[in-house]
């Protein structure tokens, strides 16, 4: 009778022995709490044996199986323990065992459909700007700030840590208006200056005793948050020059507001979008398939490889729209642009792992299906924007027209 199982699988519990070797074709004769496994993460090859005493029964695992999110599925098989290791594997273990989560299918479709919906809505926004833009951007501040004090009230975190429930509503409130008053004032001084005073004011006055952690995590929200999206508006409206060279300017139909609307802010910022878009895609694909180097504990899954692919396919976007979009005008301009476009992708997406590690979750959210949340989705873009708008502001002669 064959029944099946889904047994929950760490390779942090085993131990590597070389005394059954990997291509060995026989159990040891001496098997007691003896665990073998073959350390091939990317081919998913793994041969485990186990001695228990009591009862046995008898497992069969296939290399085929797939092996994802350290479970492995197995066919349990009943039986006497077997003398000797077929091509395809045995697993000699005692029972009982309970069932986990079977493996989801059409994860990646689901991705790519909602990535693609997200993508679209996010090109014609960018394209509307002005207002349908800064508060399309203030609710996803709103959004990812609810999150972000999500998980710094975990319980995993660091203790005191958490600020005040009112403190971090108000907080996740003041980083929503952060975007509209930079459109209204034309700078992010002013709105800084009154929420972080604010903030500090709250947390002393409370009735409980004050902590420099409460004060700390509160003030990075108020800016990984707030100020630095305020630059992806001061990036799409605040570079209001036209952008001479552009040939879809001039073909730009008139309702969909003219020649007028390709200004340097509109270029750069979808430059810049693509790019990062470019890098995650790559980076993502990269890794997949020739990843084998890890780039840092932070995000274990990250590696060199799919950093260098992600490099490659973001400065890539970035000199191809230049060519196409005729901005910046200089080669070396596009290639600078895309080089710090990816630094701001790569560290901001680092820098969301970090806080979801410390946290102890997966995702920041669930709003978006197959993406997880809001910061998920976004956290490539946190940096990049102030990145960007201080690259055309200060290195760019003429804006890179």
């Amino acid at each position: 009778m064959v029944k099946s199982a889904a047994v929950p699988f760490s390779l942090n519990s085993c131990c590597c022995c070389g005394y059954l070797h990997s291509d060995s074709r026989q159990w040891p004769r001496d098997l007691t709490k003896c665990a073998v496994a073959t350390r091939n993460f990317r081919k998913y090859t793994v041969r485990l044996a186990v001695d228990v005493s009591g009862d046995k029964r008898d497992f069969t695992f296939f290399r085929n199986d797939l092996v994802r999110q350290r479970r492995l599925v197995v066919s349990a098989v009943e039986g006497r323990q077997p003398k000797e290791i077929g091509g395809d594997g045995k697993l000699s273990i005692e029972g009982p065992f309970e069932s986990g989560p079977r493996f989801k299918t059409g994860g990646l479709q689901k991705r790519i459909v909602f990535g693609l919906g997200i993508g679209l809505s996010a090109a014609g926004i960018v394209l509307a700007g002005g207002w349908i833009y800064t508060i399309t951007l203030a609710a996803a501040v709103f959004v990812g700030a609810r999150e972000y004090f999500e998980m710094v009230s975990s319980s995993r975190i660091a203790s005191g840590m958490a600020p005040p429930r009112f403190v971090s509503r108000t907080c996740s409130v003041i980083c929503c208006l952060m975007p509209i008053l930079t459109l209204y004032y034309g700078n992010i001084d002013v709105s800084v200056t009154f929420g972080a005073f604010f903030v500090a004011a709250a947390l002393i006055l409370q009735r409980r005793s004050p902590r420099f952690a409460q004060l700390s995590s509160t003030m990075f929200g108020l800016f990984y948050c707030g100020y630095l999206p305020c630059f992806w508006v001061k990036l799409r409206c605040g570079l209001a020059a036209p952008a001479l060279n552009t040939r879809s300017a001039a073909s730009w139909p008139i309702l969909l507001g003219g020649p007028t609307l390709w200004t340097v802010g509109l270029v750069a910022t979808l430059v810049s979008i693509s790019s990062v878009i470019a890098a995650d895609t790559f980076a993502f694909f990269g890794g997949r398939v020739f990843g084998r180097t890890p780039l840092t504990t932070v995000s274990p899954k990250k590696t060199w490889e799919g950093v260098l692919f992600g490099l490659g396919g973001c400065i890539a976007t970035s000199v191809l729209l230049s060519r196409i979009l005729c901005w910046p005008t200089s080669a070396l301009s596009s290639l600078a642009f895309g080089f710090l476009t990816f630094l701001g992708s790569l560290f901001g997406d680092l820098t969301e792992s970090m806080i979801k590690r410390d946290a102890g979750v997966k995702d920041s959210g669930s709003l978006i299906p197959g993406h997880g949340g809001v910061l998920d989705r976004t956290d490539s873009y946190i940096f990049t924007g102030a990145l960007a708008y201080a690259f055309v502001k200060t290195f760019l002669p003429l804006y890179g027209v």
